[in-house]
């Protein structure tokens, strides 16, 4: 894992760009422009990064979710094949704007979901809702996509711990990647210039043309070891394993979308919904 860093609380984000930011052009003749990717939307925890996402039908009035890491929960980590829901927290994040500046501490309800078994997230539900967040803050949540992404893709991932950007591309698909204990399912790596380090982790990955999340940052091999803790390996389909020394990866966050209902419950019960259960 990109190691929860302890101690240290640096103030920043939340809640992103439901709304589309900025383009450069709109010429019918050239690709679809990047759009303009900064820190409003995300967060900082006190060990980690994150941001205030929303899914394509959630509402105004709907109360705000938070998405880091499992292994980012104030409990600790998860172990292999163990599910939170619906744990009461009052965690506290810090919300950035566009500059990285902070601009509120949001609270939260409870732990609406967390694991680290076939990912690795954790979903806090908020006591304020977005559209208490947008008249006060003026901040929108960032939106989670509903495809999954594509190899290729021009991707930033977005540190409200550090207030860091990083830029680079999808550069393909583990099938499998394993670290310690744990094992998730087709994870995004990316191309080597997402140098990530610890307290990255929970960061938002936002596809740069649409200005979507479409995974969130979580782990990296620091030492070129073989499956170890922070040296994560992967696996594919005939079970060979690689491991790529200095090469970071995210979880996929297209898979939440089916399981979010009306008022933003996390429901594991509706149709699509592929998240492990309790």
């Amino acid at each position: 894992m990109r190691k929860p860093l302890v101690g240290a609380v640096l103030s920043l984000l939340l809640i992103g760009a439901a709304a589309a930011p900025a383009v450069a052009s709109t010429s019918p003749d050239k690709a679809a422009p990047a759009v303009t990717v900064n820190y409003a939307g995300t967060v900082a925890l006190s060990n980690c990064s994150g941001s205030v996402v929303r899914a394509p039908g959630s509402q105004p009035n709907d109360p705000a979710l938070v998405l880091s890491n499992g292994h980012c929960i104030e409990s600790g980590f998860p172990g292999p094949g163990e599910v939170v829901k619906d744990q009461s927290s009052s965690r506290s994040f810090s919300l950035l704007n566009a500059s990285g500046s902070r601009v509120a501490t949001l609270r939260a309800s409870k732990i609406a979901y967390a694991t680290m078994t076939d990912t690795d997230i954790s979903i806090y539900q908020l006591t304020k809702t977005y559209a208490q967040i947008q008249s006060q803050y003026g901040i929108a949540a960032l939106t989670l996509n509903d495809a999954r992404p594509v190899q290729g893709t021009a991707i930033k991932v977005v540190s409200g711990y550090w207030k860091r950007i990083y830029s680079c591309n999808v550069d393909g698909f583990a099938y499998r990647l394993k670290e310690g204990e744990w094992t998730w399912k087709d994870s995004v790596r990316y191309t080597s210039s997402c140098n990530t380090i610890g307290g990255t982790s929970g960061s938002p990955v936002i596809d740069t043309t649409t200005g979507k999340v479409v995974a969130v940052n979580n782990t990296g091999n620091e030492d070129g070891q073989r499956c170890t803790e922070n040296n994560p390996c992967e696996v594919d389909e005939t079970g060979k394993v690689t491991v790529r020394q200095g090469i970071n990866y995210a979880q996929e966050t297209y898979v939440i979308v089916p399981c979010i209902g009306a008022g933003n419950k996390i429901d594991l019960t509706r149709a699509g919904c592929t998240l492990p259960k309790p």
